[in-house]
C-alpha cells in the first residue's frame, strides 16, 4: 500500500515535478524580462503617441470649433447689419415716395390752378366777345326800332353809333336796382 501511495504520489498532476518547476520559473522570467524590458517601451510608446494624437485631435476640434463660433457671429453680425442696411433702405424709399407724392400733388394742384385760370380767361373772353356781339345785336335792333318808331331811316351808320352809344351808356349808368 505505501508503494501504491508512492506510485500514486509520483503521477499526483496537482504536484508538479521540481525539473518543471525550474523550467516554468525560467520561463516566467525570460517572458518578464521580455515583455518588461522590450514590450513595455513600446507599448508605453505608442500609448503616448495615440494620447497625443488624441489630444491634438481634441486641441483642433476646439480651435475648429471656436473658429467655427467667431465665423457664426460674424455670420450674425453681417445679417444684423444688413437687415438694418435693408431697414435704411425701405425707410429712405418710404420718405422718397412720400416726397414724390407730395410733389406731384403740388404739380396737379397747380396745373388745376392754371387749367382753371385759363377757363375764367376764356370765360371772360366769351364774356366780352358775347357782350360786344349783344351790343352789336341790340345797336342794329335799336337802330331799326327807332327809325320805325321815329319814321325816318338811321342808316347813317355814325349816326346809328351815336345814338347806339348813347343808349347803352345811359343803360350802364342807371343804378343795378332799377335793371
Amino acid at each position: 500500500m505505501a508503494a501504491t501511495i508512492l506510485a500514486a504520489e509520483a503521477n499526483n498532476p496537482l504536484k508538479p515535478h521540481v525539473y518543471e518547476l525550474v523550467v516554468g520559473s525560467f520561463a516566467f522570467l525570460v517572458v518578464f524580462l521580455v515583455v518588461g524590458k522590450i514590450l513595455t517601451p513600446r507599448i508605453q510608446k505608442t500609448l503616448a503617441e495615440r494620447t497625443e494624437v488624441i489630444e491634438g485631435g481634441i486641441k483642433k476640434a476646439e480651435d475648429a470649433q471656436a473658429e467655427a463660433q467667431r465665423t457664426l457671429e460674424q455670420y450674425r453680425a453681417q445679417l444684423a447689419e444688413a437687415r438694418q442696411e435693408a431697414a435704411r433702405l425701405r425707410e429712405e424709399a418710404r420718405e422718397q415716395g412720400a416726397a414724390i407724392k407730395a410733389e406731384l400733388r403740388d404739380e396737379a394742384q397747380a396745373e388745376a390752378r392754371r387749367i382753371i385760370e385759363t377757363a375764367h380767361a376764356q370765360i371772360e373772353a366769351d364774356r366780352q366777345q358775347a357782350l360786344t356781339q349783344l351790343r352789336g345785336e341790340i345797336g342794329r335792333l335799336s337802330t331799326e326800332l327807332a327809325s320805325r318808331i321815329v319814321g325816318e331811316s338811321l342808316e347813317d351808320e355814325a349816326r346809328q353809333r351815336r345814338v347806339v352809344d348813347r343808349f347803352l351808356e345811359e343803360l350802364e349808368a342807371r343804378p343795378e336796382a332799377v335793371r
